[in-house]
């Protein structure tokens, strides 16, 4: 076993010549082999070994057993030993999550604190990276879960990733190093358990050296998700700038959603497989997307940003619509006018020079009303034989900055106008029109 680890260490360059490695030592097997292994080959590498005992307070006198092991266990072999004490119960009252999930936080925030400028190692192995990928495979995930336990982030390193549970035993055997069992590691309470106890010996019954195989399989996913994450270091530096991607487009659609997924984990934002598929379709073809709170992704031009946007509730401004001069406000005149023709290419010739909307005014149902945007508006354009979302049509239509105070003119049947849009088709003029009503919007 000594072998296999002291190659692991070297081919991933987890550790250095003059580096004091802080392990995690609970007291179980895992973590045992760990400390022997790193003790062992202290010299070989050229490392300091000290350890570390996160008394997580659940189990009460077990607890402090396993402590007290674990002190014991240092001062044989002359390694420095800090313990730390954390209240897991009460404090997982307090951020109402799971005594498991915790655990592991707390945990880490104590292995973070006390190895600060040193390397911290942690006794993950064979058999639970196979539990990891089988939790993010259950749980939903991308190639990047498949890939396991990184062997390396930020300072903490796993050696043992490569080694059997049941290789360790062994190795703890011949060493007559004893330990301590965790009686929650016995119980199906825990999910990562019932994988433990449960699944992976159906798995072993197809095959009996499945845990074994599994390391191949696991790191021929995790150089390959290495390449895909090396592409993504390129792309994110060519496109990136702050909170704005620019020039993704011409990328692969798994490099564009790893940018994407890494500019929202950056932000501390929530993402799904699927909202990371609707965020690379805003990528391609622009629009707006609600991701958590008050940020939203906007596409525009071949470029996505990630924006805080007010959600404050829209006032809606309407009233009536009157031939004349409708003033909305200071900035904002709302002109109708009544043409009478019997020929719609000659209105059009007189007035192209300037921007209006042209409707059938005998096609009006009842009175009009002009309005800013309402939630849920749809509208049927002129030459569609289908309704479309308001919504989604300015997304496509219209650039982020052009799109607040749009304004739309609706009869007692629904939306005849929407500015920037165009008009709905049941109202639209046709070779039979005879009066045209037309509006023209005059902002200041």
């Amino acid at each position: 076993m000594l072998t296999k680890v002291y190659k692991f260490i070297c081919e991933n360059n987890m550790l250095a010549h003059g580096d004091t490695v802080v392990c995690g030592l609970s007291g179980g097997a895992d973590s045992v082999a760990l400390l022997l292994s790193l003790y062992q080959l202290r010299e070989k590498l050229g490392i300091k070994v000290e350890a570390l005992h996160v008394n997580h307070c659940i189990r009460g006198d077990e607890s402090d057993r396993d402590e007290e092991f674990c002190r014991t266990l240092c001062k044989r072999l002359d390694i420095a030993f800090t313990a730390v004490r954390c209240d897991v119960i009460g404090q997982s009252k307090i951020w109402q999550k799971s005594t498991e999930e915790t655990a592991r936080i707390m945990r880490y925030e104590e292995f973070s604190k006390h190895s600060e400028g040193k390397k911290l190692a942690t006794a993950h192995n064979a058999n639970d990276n196979l539990e990891t990928v089988i939790l993010n495979l259950a749980r939903g995930t991308g190639i990047k879960g498949l890939a396991g336990i990184p062997c390396i982030r930020g300072n903490i390193v796993r050696p043992l990733l490569t080694v059997t549970r049941a290789e360790i035993e062994e190795f703890l055997n011949i060493s007559g190093q004893d330990y301590v069992t965790d009686s929650t590691n016995l119980s199906d309470d825990y999910t990562r358990n019932k994988i433990r106890h449960r699944i992976i010996p159906m798995l072993e019954e197809l095959n009996r050296s499945v845990i074994a195989t599994s390391v191949n399989s696991i790191n021929t996913v995790r150089e390959e998700n290495a390449l895909i994450e090396a592409d993504t270091d390129r792309a994110m530096a060519e496109c990136r700038q702050n909170n704005t991607l620019t020039g993704l487009k011409s990328y692969p659609a798994v490099i564009r959603k790893r940018c994407i997924s890494r500019l929202l984990s950056e932000n501390s934002l929530p993402y799904s497989h699927q909202r990371l598929e609707e965020a690379d379709s805003i990528l391609l073809n622009g629009g707006k997307l609600n991701i958590s709170g008050d940020y939203y992704l906007i596409g525009e031009k071949g470029s996505m940003s990630l924006q805080v946007i007010d959600k404050a509730d829209e006032i809606v401004i309407e009233q009536a619509l009157e031939l004349g001069d409708n003033v909305l406000c200071d900035s904002c005149t709302v002109r109708c006018e009544l043409l009478k023709c019997d020929n719609l290419k000659k209105i059009e010739a007189v007035h192209k020079k300037s921007t209006f909307y042209l409707v059938d005014y005998d096609k009006i149902r009842g009175r009009l009303i002009v309005r800013t945007r309402k939630y849920g508006d749809k509208i049927r354009l002129k030459g569609r034989n289908f309704t479309s979302s308001v919504k989604k049509l300015i997304n496509e239509n219209i650039p982020s900055d052009k799109r607040n105070g749009l304004l739309f003119v609706e009869d007692e049947e629904g939306t005849i106008l929407a500015e920037r849009l165009g008009i709905a088709d049941r109202t639209a003029p046709d070779e039979n029109t005879a009066g045209f009503l037309k509006i023209s919007i005059l902002r200041s």
